[in-house]
């Protein structure tokens, strides 16, 4: 028995994120979900999209160009999406329509049962032996506080971006209806806006 520990890595994408979440300076979508993710137990690294592997690709690879989403597309669905996703579905720090994707690195394990050579606040070198039952790899707890972090984000960068539009829906709904103010619940136009006719 090694009595030792590993890391890795986790991946989650996030679909159906609505294009124009997030902000093109200081609170950039990827920078709050890099914020998220690090501030979980064991997290030492993030990347979106191509991440480390774009530094490798020219820039005429790694754009993402807009196409049209052509006609079977939904009627809620943009008009237009990117015909590649290395940017991992943000543009600018906000978000593109295009499904959000990003790893997040977890490293091995601190506490093990092997002898280590550690010292004490005197100086005095010891010898540090874990006892007990302890996790060897921490990475299958890890996808659901990785999902749970991201859902806090985007549904916090919706609010954000409902409070801007004016929007006031309070009940749980598809969210469509957050993103456009000026049409109510019911569809009909606001009284206001019948008067100016």
């Amino acid at each position: 028995l090694e009595k030792d520990s590993i890391g890795g890595s986790v991946a989650c994408m996030c679909t159906g994120v609505p294009a124009g979440l997030g902000e093109p300076v200081f609170d950039r979508l990827e920078a709050k979900l890099a914020h998220a993710m690090m501030s979980l137990p064991a997290t030492k690294g993030f990347e979106i999209g191509s991440g480390f592997g774009g530094t490798l690709m020219r820039g005429s690879t790694h754009n993402d160009p807009f196409v049209a989403s052509g006609a079977a597309r939904p009627a809620h669905a943009p008009a237009l999406t990117v015909s590649s996703n290395n940017a991992g579905g943000t543009l600018g720090g906000i978000s593109s329509g295009a499904p959000i994707y990003f790893k997040v690195a977890v490293k091995s394990v601190s506490t093990i049962g092997q002898a280590q050579q550690t010292s004490t606040l005197s100086g005095d070198a010891i010898t540090l032996e874990a006892k007990g039952r302890h996790d060897p790899c921490v990475l299958p707890r890890t996808p659901p506080l990785v999902e749970g972090m991201a859902a806090l984000v985007l549904i916090d960068a919706a609010l954000i971006q409902r409070s801007r539009l004016g929007g006031a829906a309070t009940t749980v709904c598809d969210g469509t209806r957050n993103f456009e103010p000026a049409r109510p619940w019911n569809g009909e136009e606001p009284a206001a806006k019948k008067a100016k006719h």
